[in-house]
């Protein structure tokens, strides 16, 4: 299953130079003048996660293949793109396609890099980008829920769920507020509200792009951010783009020497990567051999066939069971053989609800 992130902001944000930054690639072009991306382009980025090396180590793994994610850097949004204006209906589509927002907030000065306001107020900013999401799907919705309505009146049962939840979050909407605090009252509800795909029901990060001087603390500016996400129920890091693009630069070795120079423990990429992974509520089980450990992405709350199709349709298809391994009695007890020995290994079946961290080897038949 891919998971992607939309990276959007107003232009001229840095949106462009940290996905450069995310892929290790200039694949998005960063130029000062608006609508420099205007395709959006995609990268696939690995997520860190220090239990692959020490499964590997154990395992004697030839290769180490992290679970990834796709980052999606889509064209910058200007007021108006709900009614079209700059590439608004271009913007609408690809955020539309996303799982989650990744919102890329300028709190930094720079008179030689110019915005579209005239002003640098990352609140402002995030509020046009929120407000054409809004207005978009409020639109959609004053169509949608009258006419759900009307069939609801006639007996059917799917227009009157689609009437109660597509409701409230048209209420929400029009109250300024996102469809994403609907509250879905059972699961055929949470079916509905998720069929119709609305843009402000998408989860958020907010990503404040500092002056390199602010990358540890942040500053006054991205302080207005965090306080705007916990409001919201949102994620909110601190980046300085333009520290993220001399890292990438670097050889790998020399990394870890220039951050602990500068004061970061780690990279702003690997938290902004991580928050995302958060944000889809994604959790990673394991797969470990001579040949490869690998790390595999699965919706939290995902039983063991559901996690085995991650892997392949056939595994999911024909499961059977799933051996599986805790992470730290994998690493404590050094491994498959130990942990067998140990009872540490257990044997799962269809109803078994992955762990994060599980080490499974999955028995299946087609």
């Amino acid at each position: 299953m891919g998971f992607r992130c939309g990276i959007v902001g107003l232009p001229n944000v840095g949106k462009s130079t940290l996905f450069n930054a995310l892929t290790e690639t200039q694949a998005a072009q960063a130029a000062n003048y608006p609508f420099c991306t205007i395709e959006p382009n995609v990268g696939q980025v690995g997520v860190p996660d220090e239990r692959l090396d020490k499964i590997a180590a154990i395992a004697k793994s030839e290769k180490i293949i992290p679970t990834q994610l796709a980052f999606v850097d889509i064209a910058g949004l200007v007021k108006g793109a709900s009614k079209g204006e700059g590439l608004g209906n271009q913007f609408l589509g690809n955020i539309r396609e996303v799982d989650a927002i990744v919102h890329v907030l300028r709190c930094f000065e720079d008179d030689d890099i110019q915005h579209v306001a005239n002003k640098v107020d990352p609140i402002a900013d995030a509020e046009v980008v929120e407000t054409e999401l809004l207005m978009s799907d409020l639109e959609s919705l004053e169509k949608r829920v009258p006419a759900a309505a009307k069939r609801a009146t006639g007996g059917d049962k799917e227009s009157k769920i689609a009437a109660s939840v597509l409701g409230q979050a048209m209420e929400l909407l029009r109250e300024g507020k996102p469809a994403r605090l609907t509250e879905p009252k059972d699961d055929e509800e949470a079916r509905v509200f998720a069929q119709a795909q609305l843009l402000t029901a998408k989860p958020v990060l907010y990503v404040c792009n500092v002056a390199e001087e602010d990358a540890a603390e942040g500053n006054a500016l991205s302080a207005k951010v965090f306080e705007k996400a916990a409001a919201e129920g949102a994620q909110a890091v601190v980046v300085s783009a333009a520290i993220e693009s001399e890292i990438v630069a670097m050889a790998p070795e020399d990394r870890a020497e220039f951050l602990e120079a500068i004061g970061l423990e780690e990279s702003g990429l690997a938290r902004v990567i991580r928050a995302g992974y958060d944000l889809l509520k994604l959790k990673t089980f394991f797969t470990a051999g001579p040949k490869e450990t690998r790390a595999w992405t699965f919706p939290s709350g995902s039983k063991a066939p559901q996690a085995a199709g991650e892997i392949h349709t056939d595994f999911e298809r024909g499961f059977i069971r799933a051996e599986t391994i805790a992470f730290d009695d994998y690493v404590t007890l050094g491994g498959e053989s130990a942990a067998r020995e140990a009872g540490k290994l257990r044997q799962e079946g269809k109803e078994y609800v992955v762990q994060d961290g599980d080490v499974m080897h999955f028995k299946f038949n087609v």
